[in-house]
């Protein structure tokens, strides 16, 4: 079982920058793919960010070039570095674990709360 906890969410202006955390229990954080997911009303849950065991990573087409997703297995933490954010990024964005890398929400067993992230224009 992992359980995951999200933060660093809030309100931030175009253009700027956040960095969220996903802190994971369990001893097998290690060997899972982590992955960054975000939903905003009236649209579909959208695939942000992967990264695998050994930090291959994978982006949206809508971020790429704009977040950066990385890992410290040693603090069972994966983080998304969003910077250049646009009002079209506000979301609420989930952290998932799972044995799979990809970007289907399918791929991933575990998933965390969400925390909101704010854009204004």
């Amino acid at each position: 079982q992992v359980q995951l906890v999200e933060s660093g969410g809030g309100l931030v202006q175009a253009g700027g920058s956040l960095r969220l955390s996903c802190a994971a229990s369990g001893r097998t954080f290690s060997s899972n793919s982590m992955g960054w997911f975000r939903l905003a009303p009236g649209k579909e849950r959208e695939f942000v960010a992967a990264i695998s065991w050994s930090s291959g990573t994978y982006y949206g087409d809508s971020v790429k070039g704009r977040f950066t997703i990385s890992r410290d297995n040693a603090k069972n933490t994966v983080y998304l570095q969003m910077n250049g954010l646009k009002p079209e990024d506000t979301a609420v964005y989930y952290c998932a674990a799972g044995r799979r890398f990809g970007p289907r929400f399918t791929d991933y067993d575990y998933w965390g709360q969400g925390t909101q992230v704010t854009v204004s224009s």
